[in-house]
């Protein structure tokens, strides 16, 4: 394979991008453990809680970009600590939407603290100007397709 110098600095870029995603998910790791709830867990509470409607679980499976089979793990063991519940939709019967519990709601009340505080002690270096280059920043990546 050929070598060229000006691949160097991508090459620096993402892994840093690669070495800062492992932070930020041993962070929420860390964070969310005294809660009793994953990462996956938690992004599946908050795909549920700002669904219109209760999503079915086809809708979070597409939503969160797994296979339905994960999504029903994710459920069956939200459901298990009545964060959420499966219920069936009032026009279809045989369709079965998935509803945040009183509990889910508490439960991603908390979640938001955790994250914010993770978040929090990853941005603590950058001051506020830096804060919203970087957040300026990395909304022009996500715009662009976020293809690799």
């Amino acid at each position: 394979m050929v070598h060229h110098p000006s691949d160097e600095p991508a090459s620096d870029l993402a892994d840093q991008l690669l070495r800062l995603t492992k932070r930020i998910n041993h962070a929420h790791r860390q964070n969310f453990a005294p809660l009793g709830v994953t990462p996956a867990q938690g992004r599946m509470l908050r795909t549920v809680a700002h669904s219109s409607q209760p999503p079915r679980m086809a809708d979070l499976a597409t939503q969160l970009g797994v296979v339905p089979r994960q999504v029903t793990s994710l459920v069956d063991a939200l459901e298990e600590r009545g964060l959420v519940r499966r219920a069936p939709d009032t026009a279809n019967r045989r369709v079965i939407r998935i509803e945040l519990t009183e509990d889910g709601s508490l439960a991603l009340t908390e979640l938001r603290r955790a994250r914010r505080s993770a978040a929090e002690q990853l941005l603590a270096p950058l001051g506020p100007g830096q804060r919203e280059e970087l957040s300026r920043l990395l909304a022009l990546l996500d715009t662009e397709g976020g293809h690799c």
